[in-house]
């Protein structure tokens, strides 16, 4: 039950292989890393470093001290294994592109 003293917010991460999402309520003032913590999702994800990895909500990447409101969802973002400029720039040696193929209209 959600009283002025305590949010209920989410915490989220994703692998290509798995997603959780898990609801979490948090004292009133708590942070995005607090509830990170709080979560126990570093249970389901070993790999999360708290330290290391960016926390954003929905999708807007904030600082780990984020003051959070009800209904936030704080997600916790993985390293990318590629930095896509130097994939770009390498497909286009290789005259490819990253998405769709671009059409040319008729005419």
């Amino acid at each position: 039950m959600e009283n002025s003293d305590f949010l209920v917010v989410e915490v989220a991460y994703a692998t290509p292989e798995k997603q959780l999402i898990l609801p979490v309520e948090v004292p009133a003032g708590a942070t995005a890393a607090e509830a990170a913590r709080l979560s126990g999702i570093e249970e389901h994800f070993p790999e999360i470093d708290l330290e290391q990895n960016r926390l954003g909500i929905f999708g807007k990447k904030i600082k780990p001290d984020r003051e959070l409101r009800a209904g936030d969802r704080v997600e916790i973002y993985r390293s990318l294994k590629a930095d896509p400029k130097v994939v770009r720039r390498e497909l286009a040696k290789l005259g490819k592109t990253m998405g769709r193929k671009k059409t040319v209209p008729e005419g």
